[in-house]
């Protein structure tokens, strides 16, 4: 089905028709429409006025400005993006009580049951704050690394299933601005809060999957593929 539409263009001999054999028409076409005919109107207004100017030049010039808009939009497109903005210190237990450990050895988070005096032990996360692509009021995406060192947690494959690592991020500029769908996403994880203080940690590159603790002490903190009671942690925020 066609749908027509005239423009007047100033300085012309004579309006110009333009038939569309699209229906119905989009707001960005119209528009991108208007503009080639600005375009013609301003730059090729006085061409037009010459005998030797056919409906081929014309065509030629109105595509030409239509592909020039289609390309610059599509070149300048804001490309989704994590966004820090803000970040705190702050030490993690499990539904257990247990704190988190960093076993230097196989460079590993472990869930242990700390005794009076061993306190100093534990590690605080420093916890980066991002603005989602797409804003939620149900999950904040957030990037965990290790209080006094280059460590950060992320969460790729290795082997079938996805699997949690500690990562040194020597630039932490790179953690600024996070590509959605990127290879970096494998830093952000989105805290869904549950309760008073108790909250799920979400894989944003593998949405299924959840930080968890191991049911047995000592244990290696992991990537789980369910919220479990396991997967609950309590976050007291630290100086």
């Amino acid at each position: 089905m066609e749908s027509k539409m005239m423009y007047h263009a100033g300085h012309l001999p004579c309006p110009v028709n333009l038939e569309i054999s699209h229906h119905p028409l989009s707001m960005r076409r119209v528009v991108n429409v208007v503009i080639a005919m600005e375009r013609i109107k301003n730059s090729v207004a006085q061409s037009l006025l010459s005998p030797d100017f056919r409906d081929e030049n014309l065509l030629s010039n109105l595509l030409e400005s239509m592909i020039e808009e289609r390309f610059v939009s599509e070149v300048f497109a804001a490309q989704p993006k994590f966004t820090r903005v803000g970040e705190h210190y702050c030490s993690v237990t499990d539904n257990q009580k247990r704190n988190l450990v960093l076993v230097q050895e196989s460079l590993k988070l472990h869930a242990v049951m700390l005794q009076g005096g061993s306190e100093r032990r534990q590690v605080q996360l420093n916890l980066s704050t991002y603005r989602p692509p797409v804003p939620s009021a149900e999950e904040r995406p957030v990037a965990l690394g290790i209080r006094g060192t280059d460590y950060y947690l992320s969460c790729h494959k290795e082997g079938t299933e996805p699997s949690l690592h500690l990562e040194t991020v020597a630039d932490k500029g790179v953690l600024q601005n996070i590509t959605s769908g990127s290879e970096m996403t494998r830093f952000i994880f989105y805290k869904h809060d549950t309760g008073l203080n108790l909250s799920s940690l979400r894989s944003a590159r593998f949405p299924e999957w959840y930080i968890s603790t191991a049911e047995m002490d000592h244990q290696p903190i992991r990537m789980c593929a369910q919220a479990t009671s396991y997967s609950t942690f309590s976050f007291q925020r630290q100086n």
